[in-house]
């Protein structure tokens, strides 16, 4: 018996057909895929250069804008530079009287300092020293009294210019004082409105004070004594630097107590004078003594104001003079 063949016809759409043809496909979607990096890579360069465009742009700007504002600075600053050179170019009143009264404030001073120099410096051309020390006078105080005697005597009217001239010479060798004060010989002071206080050492105040001397009227007696107490009192014991100048012709009898204790007189003021911490004197006392040869009068002068100088670091100094003829211009002299 013959075996019976199957006929059905043979199935194209099998699942080994589909499984191929999805194989197939799969292949050519994944070669499409391996071909077109390179197009996506550019598409993402293209979004990356657009990006950098725009903040090279907006940097651009920004500069523009500095540029613009830097701009408008330089012109500001040209303006105050050119408001300030106006400023400062243009005259000034205040300005230029300042200036002038420096100009003339700085000649003075080296006027005085030539004159400093032409007292101080010997003949042998030695140089100026601090402590300068003019016809045996030290001249290194900072504050200078004046005891001037007003009696009739000195106000004489040929003696009183002669004072005045050697009282000026005197405060002119101390070009460097902080204050100075006049008193008579009894104490009174030259200029009310600076009693117990220093007179401001300024040429102006020096003319001023010179001045009123020519009409003073104020007399004394002849007796440095009163004086003395009075501007040691005063001034010493709260003055470093002091130096005490005392103009006299005559020391009377008739004054104190109808005798002329010299000792008990020198003592006294040289005890009031000294300092207790150091025992020196606290001011120096000079004596610049219008001397008259032949009188009592002016030799009791000069030998109180001889002891008193040189037991107070200071120096008496005499000026001669003859009444008869008037006052003589024979200049100082030592009678240390």
């Amino acid at each position: 018996m013959a075996l019976k063949r199957d006929r059905r016809g043979a199935e194209i759409f099998s699942m080994s057909f589909l499984d191929i043809i999805c194989c197939g496909f799969g292949a050519m979607v994944l070669l499409v895929l391996l071909s077109n990096t390179d197009v996506l890579g550019g598409v993402l360069n293209i979004d990356r250069a657009r990006g950098l465009l725009a903040d090279i742009t907006a940097a651009q700007d920004a500069r523009a804008a500095a540029e613009e504002e830097r701009a408008k600075l330089a012109a500001e600053r040209e303006r105050l530079e050119a408001q300030l050179r106006e400023i400062a170019n243009a005259p000034s009143p205040a300005l230029s009287d300042l200036q002038a009264q420096l100009a003339s404030r700085r000649e003075k001073v080296a006027a005085l300092k030539r004159e400093v120099g032409a007292l101080a410096q010997a003949k042998t051309g030695v140089d100026v020293i601090e402590a300068a020390n003019v016809g045996g006078i030290a001249v290194d105080s900072e504050h200078v009294i004046f005891i001037v005697d007003t009696s009739g005597s000195m106000k004489d009217k040929k003696m009183w210019p002669r004072v005045m001239r050697k009282l000026e010479n005197v405060l002119d060798i101390h070009p460097r004082v902080k204050g100075f004060q006049i008193m008579n010989a009894s104490g009174r002071y030259l200029w009310s409105a600076y009693a117990r206080k220093w007179m401001p050492d300024t040429p102006a105040r020096r003319k001023s004070a010179l001045s009123l001397m020519q009409n003073w009227a104020v007399a004394s007696i002849s007796s440095p004594v009163g004086g003395l107490q009075t501007a040691i009192r005063t001034y010493a014991r709260t003055t470093e630097s002091l130096a005490i100048y005392v103009f006299g012709d005559d020391y009377s009898v008739n004054e104190v107590d109808g005798v002329v204790p010299y000792d008990a007189v020198i003592d006294d003021i040289t005890e009031l004078n000294r300092n207790p911490a150091t025992g020196k004197p606290r001011a120096r006392i000079h004596g610049v003594g219008f001397l008259q040869a032949g009188s009592s009068n002016t030799d009791r002068f000069a030998t109180l104001m001889r002891e008193l100088a040189r037991r107070n670091g200071g120096a008496f100094v005499g000026v001669e003079h003859d009444r008869r003829v008037g006052i003589g211009e024979s200049g100082y002299r030592n009678t240390d």
